[in-house]
Parts: C-alpha cells; structure tokens; sequence
C-alpha cells in the first residue's frame, strides 16, 4: 500500500514529464527523504534532475548558493532562505523546477522556532520564488513526512494550475 506522499510523487513526476519539464530539490530537515520519494518512482529520471542535501547551514551557502547574508539576517529556518534554496537548487542543478525544504523536526527548538516550524520554497518558470509556512505536529518523523508530502502537493498544485488560499 502506498501513502500520500508516494502518490503525490507519482503524480509529480507524471505531470512534470508530460509537460517536458524537470526538477530538482534543495534539504535540510528531510535529510533526502523527498528526493528518495521522487526516485522510488518508476521513470523519474525523465523528470527529476537531482537534489542537495544541506542539513549544514554552511553548505546551503557552498552547495545551494543562499547567501551568506540571508543566513546572517534570518537563520536557516526562514522564508528568504526557502526560496534561495528552491532557486539554488533549480539553478546548480539545471532544472525547471526548484523544491525546497527547511525548518524545525524537533525535538528542540532551532533559531528560536519550535518543532513543527517548516518552510517549503518553490522556484519555477512562470513567477518569482515562493515559500509557504507549516505550522506541523506530530513527533520527528511525522514531522519529516508531512513536509515531504506538502512540499509535493505544492508543486502539484502549481502544476496543475491549482489555487489554494492556504498551504
């Protein structure tokens, strides 16, 4: 039995080659998770490019190019930082698309925020770079799985021409 998130990876990755399009992912709090999901899919290399992991606040500056400002100004857990790593990772990695994951699994706080505290970053062709708060519950890894599969419902909902008045 799959879950949301493998379906919504499905889809993705169906959407994203029906329209010749690709992607790539920029982690922190996932760790690789939705790149893993992405690739569990049959026939995603047609459409998935590849992903950085930058658990490291450093390397999101060195692999994923957010500047060294951003992470000085607003932390590794922020909005500014969400959309640098979608637009980085689209960017380094020669993608259409850019997806972004970053925020608080617990069970500590980080920067000040609470677990839970999540922001998913997408850079695209059509308009400039976005991040969407989460506001998420559950323990660890519950944490990691629901931003997985937001991240993939946002990309799908861009997609596929989907407006929702909150992510």
């Amino acid at each position: 039995m799959t879950d949301l998130a493998d379906q919504l990876a499905a889809a993705v990755i169906a959407r994203l080659t029906e329209r010749g399009e690709t992607l790539a992912t920029a982690e922190s709090l996932t760790g690789g998770s939705l790149g893993a999901l992405l690739t569990g899919v049959p026939g995603a290399s047609q459409a998935y490019r590849g992903g950085l992991i930058v658990y490291a606040t450093d390397l999101k500056a060195a692999l994923a190019g957010v500047s060294d400002e951003t992470l000085a100004r607003d932390g590794a857990v922020a909005p500014t930082t969400a959309t640098e790593l979608a637009t980085g990772a689209a960017r380094r990695c020669g993608a259409t698309w850019g997806l972004s994951t970053t925020g608080v699994a617990g069970p500590d706080r980080q920067e000040g925020h609470p677990p839970g505290t999540v922001f998913v970053g997408l850079a695209g062709p059509d308009r400039p770079a976005e991040a969407h708060r989460l506001a998420l519950t559950g323990d660890r890894a519950a944490i990691r799985r629901q931003t997985c599969a937001a991240a993939l419902e946002l990309l799908l909902d861009r997609l596929t021409g989907i407006q929702r008045t909150s992510p």
